[in-house]
């Protein structure tokens, strides 16, 4: 594997095909930018991998591993080559999630008094959603006959099924060919503006966490698993491909832990 010594036009190519085999994969907006990013400073700089990912040590573990599967992705899709870099990955460490206490989501979903705001703190947390789910969700997509939300193409393309929890269903009165979240403007709510709205929410509430709209959907599930669900119940409302990645909420959730301090 040689240098990349590509000009403009032969870069603007490479790039376009690997956006197409990204496609062809339906891999989620965010990888495919992530991997389109990463390859157009690969080719500029006309390093090997080795030495393109040595430029990157003093990034996170996890950048590491996004720069390293582009590479691989790009060698083998792309270029059509063997990707022989059998490179030391660190271990992800294991950092539990920052979970708020029923009293800490009810005072941060009450903090704010725009209505709207208040219900995208709402559907976060009572229905567990990501933040891409939430932005993309549709009136249609909810069944208040059947007390169900359907979250079409979630994380990995996949659809799922969650309840519509008592607390929404207060909330269903849109126009049905419609997003949910929108601006004043009649724009889609963006992620930063979300990000912003739980940021807000969580200073008037006097939280002290560190919170991102990603801690209310942990909130969501610790708290189920606290109140008795069965963790592979959890794991499909979630849309964890394994039960591993759900596993992550025993080391959070309080029951256990109550239990054995009340053997002291």
């Amino acid at each position: 594997m040689g240098q990349f010594k590509y000009s403009k036009e032969e870069q603007y190519k490479l790039i376009g095909k690997l956006i197409q085999e990204i496609k062809l994969r339906k891999y989620s907006f965010e990888t495919g930018k992530s991997y389109i990013a990463i390859i157009k400073e690969f080719l500029k700089s006309g390093n090997q991998p080795r030495e393109f990912l040595l430029m990157y040590t003093d990034k996170s573990n996890s950048y590491m591993r996004s720069v390293y599967f582009a590479l691989k992705f790009f060698y083998e899709n792309v270029l059509q080559e063997r990707f022989n870099e059998r490179l030391p990955l660190a271990k992800k460490s294991l950092k539990l999630p920052v979970v708020l206490s029923r009293e800490e989501v009810s005072r941060l979903i009450d903090a704010p008094n725009n209505i709207k705001h208040r219900n995208v703190l709402m559907f976060l947390y009572y229905a567990g959603l990501r933040l891409n789910e939430l932005i993309d969700l549709r009136w249609e997509d909810i069944d208040a006959d059947r007390n169900l939300i359907h979250i079409k193409e979630g994380k990995g393309g996949k659809d799922r099924i969650v309840f519509l929890h008592e607390k929404l269903k207060g909330l269903i009165n849109g126009n049905k060919n419609s997003i949910i979240f929108y601006s004043e403007r009649n724009k889609k709510y963006n992620k930063r503006t979300i990000q912003q709205i739980v940021k807000n929410a969580s200073k008037i509430a006097g939280i002290k966490k560190k919170i991102s709209p990603h801690s209310l959907r942990h909130s969501f599930a610790t708290h189920l698993l606290e109140g008795g669900a069965d963790i592979r119940y959890i794991q499909k409302l979630l849309g964890h491909k394994n039960l591993q990645t759900t596993q992550i909420y025993t080391h959070v959730a309080n029951k256990d832990i109550k239990n054995l301090a009340n053997l002291l």
